[in-house]
C-alpha cells in the first residue's frame, strides 16, 4: 500500500502529539503448523497519551485483516478508519487506550513474523525481525522508534515448543481446553522502541548457562544466558564457545561502560533464513544460523562471528538503552557498535587481528560504498521508512566505525569512555540526535566537536592520498602528501584532516621487508609536507596511512609499488602487508592499474600470506578481478592461469589448515567459468582424487556442484541425489544454485519466472537461485536485459522491500564485456540511462539500487578498458 512508507514529517508530527506507555501483545500461533493456514491473531492494547485532546493520529498495521478496533472502550467502525496499513484514530482523550484485533501474516521473506519449516525433519519455527518497521506487520503499533514503551507479550504455541520474548517467562499454562496448547507470559520489559522487541516460538534446541559479574563500584550482576537453534543443527552448536564469547563480552562492556547491562537476561538465537547478520533485540538477540557452522570453517569465520556478537551486544547500551530520535542518526548506534564489536574482539577474546581484518575487510566494504554516486555523509537524509532500509550499509556501518577509530584518538580513549558513559546516564531509555553525543563527548574532551563533525560526518566521500617524493643520491628530499577528496555527490573538493603515520620499511640482512622507521604527522588541506622525513634513507617502501590511523584510500609512488609487487611476500607486518593489498586492489578497482596485476600478486604472494582473513579476502578479489575487470580477450587465459595456482596450492597446503581450505574453495569457484580443472573438481567430489585432510562436507561439496552444473556438466539427477543426502536448509539452497546454474536457455528462463514472476521462493531460495541464474556464460543472459527494465516498478509496487530489494539488486544484468565502445556506449549503460531519464519519479530507493548497479559495472568497463591498453 501506498501508505506503508512512513515519512519523517509524519513521524515528527506524531511523537509531537502522543506518548506511549505500555503495550500488551497477544499472539496466537497455535495453527503454525499447518502450512495452509496463512496467518495468526493479534492482539494490541496500547496506552497512550495525546497533548492536544480532540486530535488524531494513526496506527501502523500491515495485516491480513483488521476484526475490530476499540478507542477508550468504544468500538469503532474497521471500514471507516482502516486505510491500508494505517489506522485512523481520532477525538483523542489526554490519556488513551487502543485495542486493535486482526489476522497477521507468517511471512518467508525474513520480514515480520518469518515461518520456516526444515527440510531435514519438517518441524515448524517461528522468529520475528522488524528493523526498521516491521513490528506492525506483527502487531498494531505507533512504528517509529522515538515512540517508546514498556511492552508485555503473551503468545499461544504447541506445548512442546520453546517461546521465548524480551522478557523473562513470567509464566506457563497449559490450556485445559487444548492440552496441546500452552500459553507463554512474559514479564514487561523496560522501554524500547517497537522495532527491537522480538518473538521466537518453535521446537528450538536451547542450552543454558549463568553470568556473575560486579561491577567496579561494586555493582554485583546476575545475568541468565540462554543459546537457540534449530533441533536438527544441535549437534554442530558449539554453546561452550558461545557461552565463553558472551562471558568474555558481559565482563568488559559493563565494565567499560560503568552502566549495569539493563535488560535482565542475555538470550541469543540462531535463526534460519535470517536477513542480517544479526539483530541486537534486548534480552533475545537473533543471529543467522550460518554462524553454526555445519562445515568446516576458518578461524576468520570464528572471529567474524565473536566480532558479530560483540556488536549486538555494545547495541544493548548504543542503540537499545539509547536510541536515535529518527534514522538519519542511525549511525549513533551502527557506527558505535561497529567500532565497539572490533574492540570487544580485540581487547575480551584471544583473537589478535582483529584490527587487522577491520582494515581488511569492513573498511574495505566502506570503500566500496563511498565511491558510489549514492554515498551519503554518515549521518544521512532518510525522508522516509524506504530510505532507512536502503541505509543499512558500508557507510553507517564501516566508513562509521572508521571515523570514530579517528575521533577516539583524536579526543583520547579515556575521554571517548567518559563521555560515552555520560551520554548513557543522561539519555537512558530515551532518544538523541547526533548534538546530544557531541555535547557528551565535547564535555568529556574539553574539545569543540563542531568542525570534526561537519568534516567527517556529514560530507561524502573518501580521500586518496598520494606520498610525492623528491630524492638525491638515496636520500630523501621533499616528501609531501598530496589529498585529493571530490564528495561523490556535490563533485566539490572536500580535504579533510587526518592524522597519518609515514611508515619506512626496507629489507633486513634475511631479505625481509620490515619497518625501519616511521612519523607521525597531521594532513592538512590539499598538500603537507613532512620535513621530519628529509635527509632519511630512501625506504624500498613509503607507506602511507601505516597502522591504519585514518579512513582514507593510498596511492603508492612509482618506487612503493614496485617493491610491493615484487616483495610483498617479504612484508613482516600483518597490518602492514594487509594495507598493501588494500592499495594494490584499489589500484586495480580504479582502473589506475590492470586488473591482471593484482591477480599475479595474488598468484605470486597469496600461499605466503598467514592471516586467513586476508587470504580468503584477496582471493575473492582475485575471483572478482578475473569475473569483471580484466578484459575478455585475455580472462580465460588469465583464469586458467590461477585455477592453475589454486590447484597447485590446494595440494602444497598443509593437511587439514584454513590455508588449504581458501584454496580448495578458491578452486571450485573460479571453475564455475572454466572447465581447466573439472576432471579434479569431479575427483574431489567423487572421492577418486583424495587431498590429504581436506574435509569434503556439504558446504564445498555444493559448491564443487555449482562448478559443475555451471559448465553443464552435471545432471539435475545427480543434484536431486546429492540433495538426498543433504536434507539441511542450506543443502536445498545449494541445489536451487546449482539447478539454476545449468547453461541452458530453458534452465534460465525458469530460473528467472521463478524469481520475478512467482512468489513461491523463500528469501533464501531466492537469492540461491538468483546466484545460479546468473552463472553462465558470455550472451546466455542477453534476453533478459530488456525484461529487467520492464519489471522494476511491478516488482517494486508488488513485493516487499526486502524481496524487491534482491530481485532488482541480483538481476541487474552486471555480467558485461567491453566492446568496441567506452564505457558510457555500452548497451547496458545506455539502457540504464535511459530508464532513470524516463522513471524521474520512481521510488528513492528504487532508482538508488539501479544508480548503484549501472556505477558497479561502468566501474568493470572502465577497469576493462585499462586492461585493453
Amino acid at each position: 500500500m501506498s501508505n506503508e512508507n512512513l515519512q519523517r514529517d509524519e513521524a515528527a508530527n506524531r511523537s509531537a502529539l502522543i506518548t506511549t506507555h505500555s503495550y500488551d501483545v497477544s499472539l496466537d500461533v497455535r495453527t503454525a503448523l499447518d502450512p495452509e493456514v496463512t496467518g495468526y491473531t493479534s492482539r494490541s492494547v496500547i496506552n497512550f497519551s495525546a497533548r492536544e485532546p480532540g486530535g488524531s493520529t494513526f496506527l501502523d498495521f500491515i495485516s491480513s485483516d483488521v476484526h475490530s478496533v476499540f478507542l477508550n472502550g468504544k468500538g469503532l467502525a474497521v471500514a471507516d478508519v482502516v486505510d491500508g496499513s494505517r489506522i485512523r484514530l481520532d477525538n483523542l482523550r489526554a490519556e488513551n487506550q487502543v485495542t486493535v484485533t486482526g489476522t497477521a501474516l507468517y511471512s518467508t521473506s525474513g520480514e515480520g513474523m518469518h515461518r520456516f519449516f526444515d527440510p531435514a525433519d519438517g518441524q515448524c519455527y517461528l522468529y520475528t525481525q522488524y528493523e526498521p518497521a516491521d513490528a506492525r506487520r506483527v502487531f498494531a503499533n505507533f512504528e517509529q522508534p522515538d515512540l517508546k514503551a514498556e511492552f508485555t507479550f503473551h503468545v499461544m504455541a504447541p506445548s512442546d515448543w520453546q517461546v521465548a520474548s524480551n522478557g523473562a517467562e513470567a509464566n506457563r499454562t497449559q490450556l485445559t481446553s487444548d492440552p496441546a496448547t500452552s500459553r507463554w507470559d512474559f514479564a514487561p520489559t523496560r522501554r524500547m522502541s517497537t522495532y527491537i522487541t522480538t518473538v521466537l516460538a518453535g521446537p528450538y534446541f536451547k542450552a543454558e548457562d549463568h553470568w556473575s559479574g560486579t561491577l567496579e563500584d561494586g555493582t554485583a550482576l546476575e545475568i541468565p544466558l540462554a543459546l537457540y537453534c534449530r533441533n536438527s543443527m544441535a549437534g554442530s552448536f558449539d554453546t561452550g564457545h558461545l557461552f565463553q564469547l558472551t562471558k568474555q563480552g558481559l565482563g568488559f562492556f559493563n565494565n567499560l561502560f560503568d552502566y549495569p547491562y539493563p535488560w535482565g537476561k542475555y538470550d541469543q538465537a540462531f535463526v534460519p533464513e535470517y536477513n542480517l547478520g544479526a539483530m541486537e533485540n534486548p534480552g533475545l538477540v537473533t543471529f543467522t544460523e550460518n554462524y553454526v557452522f555445519t562445515s568446516r570453517a576458518a578461524d576468520s569465520q570464528y572471529q567474524a562471528r565473536a566480532n558479530t556478537l560483540m556488536h549486538e551486544m555494545a547495541h544493548m547500551w548504543f542503540g537499545d538503552l539509547v536510541t536515535m530520535q529518527w534514522w538519519n542518526d542511525l549511525w549513533l548506534k551502527e557506527s558505535f557498535a561497529d567500532y565497539m564489536g572490533t574492540l570487544g574482539v580485540d581487547r575480551a577474546t584471544d583473537w589478535d587481528t582483529a584490527w587487522v581484518n577491520f582494515a581488511n575487510n569492513r573498511k574495505a566494504w566502506a570503500y566500496v560504498q563511498d565511491q558510489l554516486p549514492t554515498t551519503h555523509p554518515i549521518v544521512a537524509d532518510i525522508p522516509d521508512l524506504e530510505a532507512a532500509k536502503q541505509n543499512f550499509d558500508g557507510i553507517t556501518y564501516a566508513k562509521g566505525a572508521s571515523v570514530l577509530k579517528q575521533l577516539v584518538a583524536y579526543v583520547g580513549f579515556e575521554a571517548f569512555i567518559a563521555g560515552s558513559r555520560r551520554y548513557f546516564r543522561d539519555h537512558e531509555y530515551g532518544n538523541t540526535t547526533l548534538a546530544d553525543l557531541l555535547a557528551a563527548l565535547g564535555e568529556a574532551s574539553g574539545r569543540d566537536l563542531a568542525a570534526w563533525a561537519r568534516q567527517w560526518l556529514q560530507t561524502s566521500g573518501i580521500s586518496t592520498v598520494t606520498a610525492e617524493i623528491e630524492e638525491h643520491d638515496g636520500v630523501l628530499g621533499r616528501v609531501a602528501l598530496v589529498q585529493e577528496a571530490v564528495d561523490p555527490v556535490t563533485g566539490q573538493q572536500e580535504l579533510r584532516p587526518h592524522r597519518l603515520r609515514v611508515g619506512l620499511y626496507d629489507f633486513d640482512a634475511d631479505g625481509l621487508l620490515v619497518r625501519t622507521d616511521s612519523v607521525e604527522t597531521d594532513l592538512t588541506g590539499q598538500s603537507t609536507v613532512v620535513p621530519e622525513l628529509a635527509g632519511k634513507p630512501v625506504p624500498a617502501l613509503l607507506l602511507v596511512n601505516d597502522d591504519d590511523l585514518s579512513y582514507v584510500k593510498v596511492r603508492f609512488d612509482p618506487r612503493s609499488e614496485a617493491t610491493a609487487r615484487a616483495s610483498l611476500g617479504a612484508l613482516q607486518d600483518p597490518m602492514a602487508r594487509a594495507l598493501c593489498w588494500t592499495a594494490l586492489w584499489d589500484a586495480a578497482r580504479d582502473g589506475v592499474a590492470p586488473a591482471d596485476s593484482y591477480v599475479a600478486a595474488v598468484e605470486k604472494f597469496g600461499a605466503a600470506e598467514n592471516g586467513i582473513g586476508v587470504l580468503l579476502n584477496v582471493l575473492g578479489n582475485a575471483s572478482t578481478a578475473i569475473d569483471r575487470y580484466v578484459p575478455v580477450s585475455v580472462r580465460d587465459s588469465v583464469r586458467n592461469r590461477f585455477l592453475d595456482v589454486a590447484a597447485r596450492e590446494l595440494g602444497a597446503a598443509r593437511p587439514g589448515s584454513d590455508h588449504q581450505l581458501a584454496w580448495a574453495r578458491t578452486l571450485a569457484a573460479t571453475s564455475r567459468q572454466s572447465a581447466g580443472r573439472l576432471g579434479l573438481v569431479r575427483g574431489i567430489l567423487d572421492g577418486t582424487t583424495v587431498v590429504e585432510g581436506l574435509a569434503v562436507d556439504p558446504e564445498l561439496r555444493w559448491s564443487l556442484w555449482h562448478a559443475l552444473a555451471a559448465n553443464g556438466q552435471a545432471t539435475e539427477a545427480e543434484l536431486d541425489a546429492e540433495l538426498s543426502r543433504d536434507t539441511t536448509a542450506s543443502g536445498r539452497a545449494g541445489h536451487a544454485t546449482a539447478l539454476a546454474a545449468r547453461p541452458e536457455a530453458a534452465v534460465k528462463a525458469a530460473a528467472w519466472d521463478a524469481a520475478v514472476k512467482g512468489s513461491a521462493l523463500s528469501n533464501q531460495l531466492l537469492s540461491a537461485t538468483i546466484a545460479g541464474f546468473n552463472t553462465a556464460p558470455g550472451g546466455l543472459l542477453d534476453p533478459f536485459v530488456e525484461p529487467y527494465f520492464e519489471c522494476l516498478e511491478n516488482v517494486w509496487a508488488e513485493r516487499s522491500i526486502e524481496i524487491a530489494s534482491r530481485i532488482v539488486r541480483g538481476l541487474y544484468p552486471a555480467g558485461q564485456d567491453l566492446d568496441g565502445s567506452s564505457p558510457d556506449a555500452h548497451a547496458v549503460i545506455v539502457r540504464t540511462d535511459d530508464w532513470l531519464a524516463a522513471h524521474p519519479e520512481a521510488p528513492r530507493a528504487l532508482r538508488r539500487i539501479v544508480i548503484e548497479q549501472r556505477s558497479h559495472l561502468h566501474r568493470s568497463l572502465t577497469a576493462q578498458a585499462r586492461g585493453r591498453g
